[in-house]
């Protein structure tokens, strides 16, 4: 059904705004310019969603969800992401290899998201006949710990190639890359995964546009990998409208494995604005 679903949004979607993001996740190798920041918020919540680490499975909502992101050059930006509050309603325990150290009594647990800080470089600028090319690297930080059962107490690490073309009205994105994720359970294991995205943009009216995107990670280990880094993915379905510089968005998400939620919704906005001078 899932699988389904994403076939019909690839099929029938298909123009870009200022350095595209929210609701997608898929990096776009085009920065925001050189002296602007780019200020993103908003929340989402998705339904039965496994943590294999804790054990715990439940309706998480996550608000405020922030990002920001500063131009230090005109081929390059900073990026900063994360989340004060992610509240997770469980429905279920199971056995898992970190269930023993929850310190979750009720029905109910939250924490702070982990923080990812990263840098992207655009190498080649788009032509008539090329796609702009880019690089992203970037690392998760363990804000949110294993006690809450929500997170993982690992430093992880991300390096990805992104592309991007215009075609017409159509904006294509494509992400592939890799991911060292560290074993909450051994400090001497390490899983390597294989990072993906593709995402596609198209105008409705000028200030209008829809989106739809497939990002995840695929878990390349041979056997069952370390709890928590196996593989993952969602499929977003949005809107997005811009006036000046604000854009406000809203996305439907589906999982596309049993770790990540059968049905979700997302919404936000964001702001863009020159903030210095590059001297």
């Amino acid at each position: 059904m899932r699988y389904a679903l994403l076939a019909a949004v690839l099929l029938l979607l298909p123009s870009p705004s200022f350095a595209q993001q929210r609701p997608l996740v898929t990096e776009d190798p085009e920065t925001i310019g050189a002296g602007r920041v780019l200020v993103e918020a908003g929340f989402d919540y998705g339904r039965s969603i496994f943590y294999p680490a804790s054990g715990l499975e439940g309706h998480l909502f996550r608000a405020p969800l922030v990002g920001i992101s500063v131009g230090v050059s005109s081929i390059a930006e900073v990026q900063l992401d994360g989340g004060f509050f992610d509240h997770l309603s469980i429905t279920r325990r199971s056995p898992a290899p970190l269930s023993d150290m929850l310190t979750v009594t009720g029905d109910t647990t939250s924490d702070v998201d982990d923080l990812t800080i990263g840098m992207k470089i655009r190498v080649a600028a788009e032509t008539a006949s090329r796609p702009a090319f880019g690089v992203r690297f970037a690392t998760k930080l363990p804000n949110a710990s294993n006690e809450s059962g929500l997170g993982l107490d690992t430093t992880d690490f991300f390096a990805s190639v992104v592309g991007a073309k215009t075609v017409q009205s159509i904006r294509v994105v494509g992400n592939i890359g890799m991911g060292i994720l560290g074993d909450p359970t051994r400090g001497d294991r390490q899983n390597d995964v294989l990072t993906y995205g593709f995402s596609l943009a198209r105008a409705i009216t000028q200030p209008a546009e829809v989106v739809a995107e497939v990002n995840g990670q695929i878990d390349t280990r041979e056997g069952a990998p370390p709890p928590g880094t196996g593989s993952r993915g969602q499929v977003r379905v949005g809107a997005r409208y811009t006036i000046g510089g604000w854009r406000a968005d809203a996305a439907v998400l589906v999982g596309v494995t049993t770790r990540d939620p059968g049905v979700g919704f997302a919404a936000g906005f964001t702001y863009v604005f020159n903030a210095f001078k590059i001297p």
